[in-house]
């Protein structure tokens, strides 16, 4: 894939420092650190490697990924390390898509919160389809959940949701059977979302009475315990959005949707359109409207473009993907060979894999991922170069001939 022609690294790099300087005081340590890694990836400051094509002898330099989970260019790597481990767990069954979404007065509260209600968000959400699922009136069955945080909307603003992935059936409560949904419909929208209201009100109740919230700015007076019950009182009234989408056409259809969204970030290269001191534009998608009307262009001040991006850089430890249900890390791999047994599939063979990491006691060439630029070919690793440190340039003819 051709490397964009603009990127968030490029934007960090000529303005990064000089909003630094502008916003002393009021930027964490975790978002100075997000935005260093972004500036160094893949230069010099963090080394390299010389690789050389076996076809064609071409030497190709390449500078290390800073692997920093809220830089564009190194999530694709790791969605493939993922999605390589999803796809052995993938089950024979139809997929359901859930989205669990916050009102705006919660939203708020969550920015000044972020790792107490974006815990809270995933776990009262995990719980009410957990809850209803188990439950004999509706289906009965202890079922799985993925669950992938995401706090943003087209235009960056803050927009903490869940977006959760659910087999379409569950475990009896012995274990002994499979029990299937009706094949378009999961569970009721209406009651997931009376739950999952009770639960996140019950929660924000809770996390205030211990002190574990905080308030600023506009917000300072709901620290007062009244004024924040006050404050929740009409949530409990409004509808809350909780919506499921139509069920995924085979698990294929999941890793392809899941290849999207586990590791994507507020905003990928590719959505760039130009740049320079006082404006950054890039495309925008309106969900309020239908067809291609909905894909345009937005333009923010470059200062405004480098707050919205660092306010969904998450709390150091947070993690955006979790697993519930039978799905849990725990007995993850005992209940997916129970469920396939259930369902008469069979298992994916692993022993190929197996054979490839240790038929040969010889440590394998190191390959890079990229293939050769010239001929296609592949380009196996010679020479590593330090951090900070460049390579020889060009290329030592005895070393090209060795």
């Amino acid at each position: 894939m051709p490397r964009p022609t603009l990127e968030v690294a490029d934007i960090f790099r000529a303005h990064g420092a000089a909003w630094r300087a502008a916003n002393v005081g009021h930027i964490s340590l975790n978002q100075m650190k997000v935005m260093s890694a972004i500036e160094r990836c893949r230069m010099a400051a963090l080394g390299g490697h010389v690789a050389r094509c076996e076809d064609c002898a071409h030497e190709h330099i390449a500078y290390n990924s800073c692997r920093n989970r809220h830089c564009p260019k190194c999530q694709s790597s790791a969605a493939k390390a993922w999605l390589a481990a999803r796809e052995a767990e993938l089950l024979p069954v139809r997929y359901f898509h859930l989205v669990f979404t916050l009102p705006k007065p919660i939203a708020d509260i969550a920015h000044q919160n972020k790792r107490a209600l974006y815990n809270l968000l995933m776990r009262a959400s995990a719980d009410t389809v957990i809850k209803i699922a188990a439950d004999p009136k509706h289906l009965g069955a202890r079922v799985g959940i993925t669950s992938v945080l995401h706090t943003w909307g087209s235009a960056m603003t803050h927009h903490p949701h869940v977006h959760m992935i659910v087999p379409g059936g569950g475990l009896s409560a012995d274990g002994s059977e499979w029990i299937a949904c009706r094949r378009n419909f999961f569970l009721s929208v209406r009651v997931l979302s009376r739950l999952y209201r009770r639960l996140i009100l019950e929660g924000l109740a809770k996390l205030h009475k211990a002190g574990k919230l905080h308030f600023f700015g506009d917000h300072a007076e709901l620290d007062d315990r009244a004024a924040f019950d006050t404050f929740l009182q009409p949530l409990r009234k409004i509808d809350w959005v909780v919506y499921a989408k139509e069920p995924f056409a085979g698990p294929k259809a999941v890793l392809a949707y899941l290849s999207r969204y586990t590791h994507r970030i507020a905003i990928s290269n590719s959505r760039l359109i130009r740049f320079d001191a006082r404006s950054v534009t890039f495309r925008v998608k309106d969900y309020r409207l239908k067809g291609t009307g909905r894909h345009t262009t937005m333009a923010l001040a470059t200062s405004e473009f480098i707050r919205r991006f660092l306010i969904h850089v998450l709390p150091k430890g947070q993690h955006r993907i979790r697993h519930y249900g039978f799905f849990g890390n725990g007995n993850r791999a005992a209940n997916i060979a129970r469920i396939r047994h259930l369902l008469g599939a069979k298992t994916p063979d692993q022993s190929r894999d197996e054979d490839d990491n240790h038929g040969n006691s010889d440590e394998p060439p190191r390959v890079l991922a990229l293939p050769c630029p010239c001929c296609g070919g592949q380009l196996i690793i010679v020479e590593t170069i330090a951090p900070a440190q460049y390579p020889r340039a060009p290329p030592a003819t005895a070393r090209a001939a060795a």
